[in-house]
């Protein structure tokens, strides 16, 4: 038996009214979740812990069967290790987003999704200017970047997710706690630094976002994983353009796949996501896919993005997995999933219950659910799980 799991970040979300009181899952056309839905078994999981904070990297680490509770210590030690960062003992690494603001306001909290070459340059000025004193700053993708400190400073200091409070005064969110006067001048300074940057003036003359100003969260120190083959007995490879859910894989001693032209963003290539994650699985006992879209969409209020993002999820990256899974020699099966609800009215994440579905191609004793979204998963038969069992119900249900 072989296993995938396809992750679609974000696709949950609340009713919405311009929908007719339907979600965006409810109105997207998903035939492919819809048949692994109506041909396996469904339920709601819970992938956020009651108490912790509902932010994928939280819902990641639970669907790759790692408890939060037990092994979660920071977002940002992640992508350290997805960029290739060694964290000593006393690290902190902190994720440093490249946001806009605006009269006072945090307008953007990805510069309107600046390239990484743009953003190279500026975050290497941030550090030309700012990284002394054990404080150093690293170039990421986009908008995503890290600042690394030594002799934990920082580890204790209340930081907010810019995604979190777009519209709002950036005076109201910043830093707080102990050692936050520093990171609060790291912010005032990074936007006298950024603000005459050729780089962002190069921006406003095209009529794009800035990234005018650093903005600093998800700290932790370095995780202490147990390898998912020591776990689990099974290999494993990941797939993703996101680094903090390459980092999860890294630490779980996952192979990380790179697929040309997956950006985490709406223009990612679903299609070869999927071929290659096909091609992993002859070798790969299980496989993770994770695409960002549907959650970009989300951040941004943009429910006609994320029906989009989804039914381009649905088509591309599921469709071409069933076809290519019901072809193949060995069984497969399919878990495919959300990581968290990304509600558009909100544009952050919340931890209710998100739609699952898992399917075999040997599947004999399919459930009563008819299709995938928020409702019909109700009808299955496995209710709510926590989702940090999934990869041990997926390995019983064969066994």
């Amino acid at each position: 038996m072989k296993y995938i799991i396809l992750i679609g970040d974000g696709m949950a979300d609340e009713p919405i009214a311009e929908l007719g009181g339907r979600t965006v899952l409810q109105k997207a056309r998903t035939p492919n979740m819809d048949y692994i839905a109506a041909h396996g078994k469904a339920g709601l999981a819970r992938t956020v812990p009651e108490g912790m904070h509902p932010g994928s990297d939280v819902a990641n680490m639970s669907i790759v069967g790692y408890d939060p509770k037990k092994y979660y210590s920071g977002r940002a030690p992640l992508e350290a290790a997805s960029m290739g960062i060694e964290l000593d003992a006393d690290d902190v690494a902190f994720r440093c987003n490249l946001i806009t603001i605006e009269d006072g306001m945090i307008a953007d909290y990805s510069s309107g999704h600046i390239s990484s070459e743009e953003a190279r340059e500026l975050i290497q000025t941030v550090d030309a200017e700012l990284g002394k004193d054990g404080i150093s700053f690293y170039p990421g993708i986009s908008y995503r970047h890290l600042m690394v400190t030594k002799n934990n400073f920082g580890a204790e200091t209340a930081c907010t997710p810019p995604h979190d409070v777009i519209g709002e005064k950036k005076e109201d969110h910043m830093p707080k706690g102990k050692d936050s006067t520093i990171f609060c001048e790291l912010i005032d300074t990074s936007m006298a630094i950024l603000a005459k940057h050729p780089v962002n003036l190069n921006r406003i003359a095209a009529g794009k976002k800035p990234g005018n100003s650093i903005w600093l969260w998800g700290q932790g120190g370095a995780p202490a994983f147990p390898l998912f083959r020591d776990m689990y007995g099974k290999t494993g490879a990941i797939i993703s353009a996101v680094d903090l859910v390459k980092g999860i894989g890294i630490y779980a001693g996952f192979d990380i796949i790179e697929v040309p032209g997956a950006t985490g963003y709406l223009d990612t290539n679903y299609v070869g996501k999927a071929e290659y994650a096909l091609d992993a699985l002859k070798d790969h006992d299980f496989v993770v896919v994770h695409v960002e879209a549907p959650d970009e969409a989300g951040h941004m209020g943009d429910a006609k993005a994320k029906i989009q993002a989804i039914e381009d999820f649905d088509e591309k990256v599921v469709g071409t997995i069933l076809q290519g899974a019901n072809s193949m020699a060995a069984d497969v099966t399919i878990l495919v999933m959300p990581d968290h609800p990304t509600p558009v009215h909100l544009r952050t994440h919340t931890s209710d219950p998100i739609p699952f579905a898992i399917y075999s191609t040997n599947e004999k004793h399919p459930d009563n659910a008819t299709a995938f979204n928020e409702v019909d998963v109700r009808e299955g038969s496995y209710g709510i799980v926590y989702a940090a069992d999934l990869v041990k119900l997926m390995i019983q249900r064969h066994t």
